[in-house]
């Protein structure tokens, strides 16, 4: 897939947005920045994320109320958000993380190598994600435009079984990247992108 997966970036400090993008550079991702809540739902208005890190303290709009019009929205209701904060902040700050619809909560310092395999994890999750799309919308137009007009079937349902079975083997590899991470919300994200998977699978057998 020829476009880069983006990354959005929110936090209010300069300094934490160029520790985040040096921990992500390693990454094919395209990292954005927003150092606002504002400016945040701003960037979501027009571009397509994989996933955002979103600070918690923030001047004016904080990372809850962000996360909450964030949630609220249909567009953008479905990207990941890991919130990232402060060791110190108050015991209930996790709780009220994940109530605001984080897939995950991180304490600074964090380690660096834990949020570049969890990111790598969600970014791969969305590429699937796309290519899974992309494979189902192909599979229907195929059939609808060219199996009832008398085409070559054979060669049509191998070139569809072969898109399949390389949406299943990288599947497998994303399943084995959230398997040693051991982290439930990436081992719930990917078995919901398994039942996908499957149904596309089932679909396209019942053609053979």
């Amino acid at each position: 897939m020829a476009d880069r997966a983006r990354v959005l970036l929110v936090d209010d400090r300069e300094e934490n947005l160029i520790a985040l993008e040096a921990i992500l550079s390693s990454l094919d991702v395209v990292p954005i920045r927003a150092r606002s809540g504002e400016e945040a739902l701003k960037a979501l208005l027009s571009t397509d994320f994989a996933l955002i890190l979103l600070d918690v303290r923030m001047p004016g709009m904080d990372g809850f109320e962000t996360a909450a019009h964030i949630k609220r929205r249909e567009r953008t209701r479905n990207i990941p958000i890991i919130f990232l904060t402060v060791v110190d902040s108050a015991p209930d700050y996790a709780f009220r993380g994940y109530a605001a619809g984080a897939v995950d909560y991180l304490t600074k310092p964090f380690d660096p190598w834990v949020l570049r395999a969890k990111v790598a994890v969600f970014v791969e999750l969305y590429t699937m994600n796309r290519r899974l799309s992309e494979q189902a919308a192909l599979l229907r137009e195929r059939l609808s435009n060219e199996l009832p007009d008398g085409g070559d079937h054979a060669s049509v349902l191998a070139e569809l079984a072969g898109r399949v079975t390389a949406v299943e083997d990288e599947l497998r590899r994303v399943r084995e990247l959230a398997d040693k991470s051991a982290d439930a919300p990436l081992n719930g994200a990917v078995a919901e992108l398994t039942e996908r998977v499957a149904h596309l699978r089932a679909g396209f057998d019942a053609l053979g």
